[in-house]
Protein backbone atom coordinates (compact mmCIF):
# COMPACT_ATOMS: atom_id res chain seq x y z
CA UNK A 1 0.00 0.00 0.00
CA UNK A 2 2.97 2.30 0.46
CA UNK A 3 3.31 2.49 -3.31
CA UNK A 4 -0.29 3.65 -3.77
CA UNK A 5 0.05 6.30 -1.09
CA UNK A 6 3.30 7.62 -2.54
CA UNK A 7 1.83 7.48 -6.05
CA UNK A 8 -0.59 10.28 -5.25
CA UNK A 9 1.73 12.13 -2.91
CA UNK A 10 4.75 12.45 -5.20
CA UNK A 11 4.20 13.85 -8.68
CA UNK A 12 7.40 12.34 -10.08
CA UNK A 13 6.20 8.83 -9.20
CA UNK A 14 2.83 9.41 -10.84
CA UNK A 15 4.58 10.74 -13.95
CA UNK A 16 6.78 7.64 -13.98
CA UNK A 17 3.79 5.27 -13.82
CA UNK A 18 1.86 7.11 -16.54
CA UNK A 19 4.94 7.32 -18.74
CA UNK A 20 5.75 3.62 -18.45
CA UNK A 21 2.17 2.66 -19.34
CA UNK A 22 2.04 5.00 -22.35
CA UNK A 23 5.52 3.96 -23.44
CA UNK A 24 4.46 0.33 -23.21
CA UNK A 25 1.45 0.95 -25.47
CA UNK A 26 3.46 2.84 -28.08
CA UNK A 27 6.32 0.33 -28.05
CA UNK A 28 3.81 -2.50 -28.40
CA UNK A 29 2.21 -0.96 -31.49
CA UNK A 30 5.47 0.10 -33.14
CA UNK A 31 7.26 -3.06 -32.06
CA UNK A 32 4.70 -5.24 -33.84
CA UNK A 33 5.56 -3.56 -37.14
CA UNK A 34 9.29 -3.70 -36.41
CA UNK A 35 9.26 -7.43 -35.69
CA UNK A 36 6.99 -8.17 -38.67
CA UNK A 37 9.34 -6.24 -40.98
CA UNK A 38 12.38 -7.82 -39.30
CA UNK A 39 13.67 -4.34 -38.50
CA UNK A 40 14.92 -5.00 -34.98
CA UNK A 41 18.46 -4.14 -36.06
CA UNK A 42 17.19 -0.86 -37.52
CA UNK A 43 15.47 -0.07 -34.22
CA UNK A 44 18.73 -0.69 -32.37
CA UNK A 45 20.61 1.49 -34.85
CA UNK A 46 18.23 4.43 -34.48
CA UNK A 47 18.24 4.07 -30.70
CA UNK A 48 22.02 4.19 -30.46
CA UNK A 49 22.38 6.87 -33.16
CA UNK A 50 20.12 9.16 -31.11
CA UNK A 51 22.84 9.20 -28.46
CA UNK A 52 24.80 11.49 -30.76
CA UNK A 53 22.05 14.08 -30.55
CA UNK A 54 21.82 13.63 -26.81
CA UNK A 55 25.53 14.33 -26.44
CA UNK A 56 25.51 17.46 -28.61
CA UNK A 57 22.42 18.87 -26.88
CA UNK A 58 23.92 18.08 -23.47
CA UNK A 59 27.11 19.91 -24.47
CA UNK A 60 25.15 22.94 -25.71
CA UNK A 61 23.02 23.05 -22.57
CA UNK A 62 19.66 22.45 -24.26
CA UNK A 63 17.05 19.74 -23.72
CA UNK A 64 18.85 16.49 -24.67
CA UNK A 65 15.66 14.95 -26.05
CA UNK A 66 15.48 17.62 -28.76
CA UNK A 67 18.92 16.63 -29.95
CA UNK A 68 18.02 12.95 -29.75
CA UNK A 69 14.87 13.56 -31.80
CA UNK A 70 16.76 15.30 -34.58
CA UNK A 71 19.43 12.58 -34.76
CA UNK A 72 16.89 9.75 -34.55
CA UNK A 73 14.64 11.15 -37.28
CA UNK A 74 17.56 11.95 -39.60
CA UNK A 75 19.03 8.48 -39.01
CA UNK A 76 15.71 6.75 -39.72
CA UNK A 77 15.14 8.77 -42.89
CA UNK A 78 18.74 8.22 -43.94
CA UNK A 79 18.49 4.45 -43.68
CA UNK A 80 15.15 4.42 -45.51
CA UNK A 81 16.68 6.55 -48.28
CA UNK A 82 19.85 4.45 -48.46
CA UNK A 83 17.86 1.23 -48.71
CA UNK A 84 15.64 2.50 -51.51
CA UNK A 85 17.72 4.96 -53.51
CA UNK A 86 21.41 4.03 -53.14
CA UNK A 87 23.59 0.95 -53.45
CA UNK A 88 24.44 1.02 -49.75
CA UNK A 89 23.12 -2.08 -47.99
CA UNK A 90 20.61 -1.36 -45.24
CA UNK A 91 22.55 -3.29 -42.60
CA UNK A 92 25.74 -1.43 -43.51
CA UNK A 93 24.01 1.95 -43.19
CA UNK A 94 22.56 0.94 -39.81
CA UNK A 95 25.93 -0.23 -38.52
CA UNK A 96 27.54 3.03 -39.65
CA UNK A 97 25.03 5.31 -37.94
CA UNK A 98 25.06 3.08 -34.84
CA UNK A 99 28.80 3.51 -34.28
CA UNK A 100 29.05 7.14 -35.37
CA UNK A 101 26.07 8.20 -33.23
CA UNK A 102 27.46 6.60 -30.09
CA UNK A 103 30.93 8.04 -30.74
CA UNK A 104 29.58 11.57 -31.26
CA UNK A 105 27.47 11.36 -28.10
CA UNK A 106 30.31 10.07 -25.94
CA UNK A 107 32.69 12.72 -27.33
CA UNK A 108 30.44 15.73 -26.68
CA UNK A 109 29.35 14.52 -23.26
CA UNK A 110 32.99 14.13 -22.23
CA UNK A 111 33.72 17.69 -23.43
CA UNK A 112 30.99 19.12 -21.20
CA UNK A 113 32.47 20.81 -18.12
CA UNK A 114 31.43 19.00 -14.96
CA UNK A 115 30.63 15.80 -16.83
CA UNK A 116 30.25 12.66 -14.69
CA UNK A 117 29.59 9.05 -15.63
CA UNK A 118 26.14 9.33 -14.06
CA UNK A 119 25.09 11.72 -16.83
CA UNK A 120 25.89 8.98 -19.33
CA UNK A 121 24.27 6.07 -17.50
CA UNK A 122 20.96 7.87 -17.04
CA UNK A 123 20.52 7.99 -20.82
CA UNK A 124 21.93 4.53 -21.50
CA UNK A 125 19.84 2.70 -18.89
CA UNK A 126 17.00 5.14 -18.26
CA UNK A 127 15.98 7.30 -15.34
CA UNK A 128 12.23 7.06 -15.02
CA UNK A 129 11.95 9.42 -12.06
CA UNK A 130 13.24 12.23 -14.30
CA UNK A 131 10.08 12.07 -16.46
CA UNK A 132 8.47 15.51 -16.61
CA UNK A 133 4.90 16.67 -17.20
CA UNK A 134 5.94 17.61 -20.74
CA UNK A 135 7.24 14.10 -21.38
CA UNK A 136 3.93 12.62 -20.23
CA UNK A 137 1.94 14.96 -22.48
CA UNK A 138 4.18 14.16 -25.46
CA UNK A 139 3.79 10.42 -24.87
CA UNK A 140 0.01 10.81 -24.53
CA UNK A 141 -0.21 12.67 -27.85
CA UNK A 142 1.99 10.08 -29.57
CA UNK A 143 -0.11 7.23 -28.13
CA UNK A 144 -3.32 8.82 -29.37
CA UNK A 145 -1.90 9.42 -32.85
CA UNK A 146 -0.59 5.85 -33.05
CA UNK A 147 -3.94 4.38 -32.03
CA UNK A 148 -5.81 6.50 -34.58
CA UNK A 149 -3.25 5.82 -37.31
CA UNK A 150 -3.21 2.08 -36.67
CA UNK A 151 -7.01 1.97 -36.84
CA UNK A 152 -7.33 4.02 -40.03
CA UNK A 153 -4.42 2.57 -42.02
CA UNK A 154 -4.22 -0.99 -40.72
CA UNK A 155 -4.38 -2.73 -44.11
CA UNK A 156 -1.66 -0.63 -45.82
CA UNK A 157 0.56 -1.11 -42.76
CA UNK A 158 0.05 -4.89 -42.84
CA UNK A 159 0.77 -4.99 -46.59
CA UNK A 160 3.93 -2.99 -46.09
CA UNK A 161 5.02 -5.05 -43.10
CA UNK A 162 4.83 -8.42 -44.86
CA UNK A 163 5.21 -7.78 -48.59
CA UNK A 164 6.44 -4.44 -49.88
CA UNK A 165 6.16 -5.47 -53.53
CA UNK A 166 2.55 -6.60 -53.12
CA UNK A 167 1.76 -3.36 -51.29
CA UNK A 168 3.20 -1.38 -54.19
CA UNK A 169 1.17 -3.37 -56.73
CA UNK A 170 -1.95 -2.78 -54.62
CA UNK A 171 -1.49 0.96 -54.99
CA UNK A 172 -0.05 1.63 -51.55
CA UNK A 173 2.41 4.52 -51.53
CA UNK A 174 5.12 2.40 -49.97
CA UNK A 175 7.88 4.99 -50.13
CA UNK A 176 5.85 7.73 -48.45
CA UNK A 177 4.44 5.39 -45.81
CA UNK A 178 7.91 3.96 -45.22
CA UNK A 179 9.29 7.42 -44.46
CA UNK A 180 6.35 8.26 -42.18
CA UNK A 181 6.71 5.02 -40.22
CA UNK A 182 10.47 5.58 -39.91
CA UNK A 183 9.80 8.98 -38.33
CA UNK A 184 7.19 7.47 -36.00
CA UNK A 185 9.67 4.79 -34.91
CA UNK A 186 12.30 7.46 -34.24
CA UNK A 187 9.94 9.62 -32.16
CA UNK A 188 8.72 6.59 -30.20
CA UNK A 189 12.31 5.68 -29.40
CA UNK A 190 13.22 9.17 -28.23
CA UNK A 191 10.15 9.62 -26.01
CA UNK A 192 10.82 6.24 -24.37
CA UNK A 193 14.49 6.87 -23.57
CA UNK A 194 13.78 8.22 -20.08
CA UNK A 195 11.73 5.10 -19.28
CA UNK A 196 14.05 2.37 -20.56
CA UNK A 197 17.29 3.96 -21.72
CA UNK A 198 19.09 3.47 -25.01
CA UNK A 199 20.54 0.06 -24.19
CA UNK A 200 17.33 -1.61 -22.94
CA UNK A 201 14.73 0.04 -25.17
CA UNK A 202 14.97 -2.48 -28.01
CA UNK A 203 13.86 -5.21 -25.59
CA UNK A 204 10.66 -3.31 -24.74
CA UNK A 205 9.85 -3.15 -28.45
CA UNK A 206 10.51 -6.81 -29.19
CA UNK A 207 9.88 -9.01 -26.14
CA UNK A 208 6.15 -8.16 -25.75
CA UNK A 209 5.66 -8.90 -29.46
CA UNK A 210 7.36 -12.28 -29.12
CA UNK A 211 5.13 -13.09 -26.14
CA UNK A 212 2.00 -11.96 -28.00
CA UNK A 213 3.02 -13.93 -31.07
CA UNK A 214 2.97 -17.11 -28.97
CA UNK A 215 -0.71 -16.41 -28.25
CA UNK A 216 -1.92 -15.42 -31.73
CA UNK A 217 -0.71 -15.06 -35.32
CA UNK A 218 -3.12 -12.27 -36.25
CA UNK A 219 -1.30 -8.94 -36.77
CA UNK A 220 -3.89 -6.66 -35.16
CA UNK A 221 -4.27 -8.99 -32.16
CA UNK A 222 -0.50 -9.17 -31.75
CA UNK A 223 -0.39 -5.36 -31.66
CA UNK A 224 -3.15 -5.23 -29.04
CA UNK A 225 -1.74 -8.02 -26.88
CA UNK A 226 1.84 -6.74 -27.05
CA UNK A 227 0.70 -3.24 -26.04
CA UNK A 228 -1.15 -4.62 -23.04
CA UNK A 229 1.76 -6.89 -22.09
CA UNK A 230 4.30 -4.07 -22.44
CA UNK A 231 2.18 -1.62 -20.43
CA UNK A 232 1.43 -4.06 -17.59
CA UNK A 233 5.01 -5.35 -17.49
CA UNK A 234 6.33 -1.80 -17.33
CA UNK A 235 3.96 -1.01 -14.47
CA UNK A 236 4.98 -4.20 -12.66
CA UNK A 237 8.64 -3.33 -13.21
CA UNK A 238 8.16 0.09 -11.64
CA UNK A 239 6.47 -1.48 -8.61
CA UNK A 240 9.29 -4.01 -8.25
CA UNK A 241 11.91 -1.27 -8.55
CA UNK A 242 10.07 0.76 -5.90
CA UNK A 243 10.09 -1.99 -3.28
CA UNK A 244 13.49 -3.49 -4.10
CA UNK A 245 15.13 -0.10 -4.73
CA UNK A 246 16.60 -1.18 -8.07
CA UNK A 247 16.57 0.65 -11.45
CA UNK A 248 13.21 0.40 -13.18
CA UNK A 249 14.59 -0.42 -16.65
CA UNK A 250 16.23 -3.73 -15.69
CA UNK A 251 13.25 -4.57 -13.47
CA UNK A 252 10.90 -4.20 -16.45
CA UNK A 253 13.12 -6.41 -18.60
CA UNK A 254 13.24 -9.11 -15.93
CA UNK A 255 9.44 -9.06 -15.66
CA UNK A 256 9.15 -9.40 -19.44
CA UNK A 257 11.74 -12.20 -19.47
CA UNK A 258 9.77 -14.10 -16.81
CA UNK A 259 6.53 -13.73 -18.78
CA UNK A 260 8.31 -14.84 -21.96
CA UNK A 261 9.64 -17.97 -20.26
CA UNK A 262 6.23 -18.81 -18.82
CA UNK A 263 4.56 -18.28 -22.23
CA UNK A 264 6.96 -20.76 -23.81
CA UNK A 265 6.38 -23.35 -21.07
CA UNK A 266 2.61 -23.36 -21.25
Amino acid sequence: MDFLFDLFEYRYLLNAVIACILSGITCGIVGTYIVARRMVFLCGGITHASFGGLGIAFYLGVNPLWGATIFAVLSALGVEFAAGRTKVREDSAIGLMWGVGMAIGALFMSLKPGYTSGDLSSFLFGNIISVTNGDVIALAVLTLLLLVGAALWLKPIIYLAFDRDFARSAGVKTELIGYIISVVIAITIVLSIRVMGIVLLVSLMTMPVVIANSLTKHYSKIAIYSSIIAALSSLAGVVVSYYLEVPSGPAIIFVLALILILSKLR
